[in-house]
């Protein structure tokens, strides 16, 4: 599956941080005024960026944000062995309210 949007200035990417992490650099984002933020993840931090986008929604800008899109899908990587192994990915669109 092709992403929407090529990784910029407003997505954040979820990894192996704790969450508190993403939820910050998401408000950052909001806070300067980005009005659309993609929030992307794959394999295990698939949970993390579940996580983000709830608590942003719920804690820190309830009734703020909506969340406009969600794609799923998945890539095929090859390890350093040369297999091949599917990876689940996920890619969240919150949008501000004005």
């Amino acid at each position: 599956m092709e992403m929407a949007q090529p990784q910029g200035a407003n997505t954040v990417l979820v990894g192996k941080k704790p969450v508190m992490n993403y939820v910050i650099a998401v408000l950052t984002l909001v806070h300067q005024g980005v009005k659309e933020v993609f929030i992307k993840a794959r394999g295990r931090a698939i949970s993390k960026a579940v996580d983000t986008v709830e608590i942003i929604k719920n804690r820190f800008l309830p009734g703020k944000v909506d969340v406009e899109d969600i794609k799923i899908g998945s890539q095929t990587l090859t390890n350093p062995q040369g297999r091949e192994a599917r990876v689940s990915i996920i890619e969240i669109k919150l949008k501000v309210k004005e």
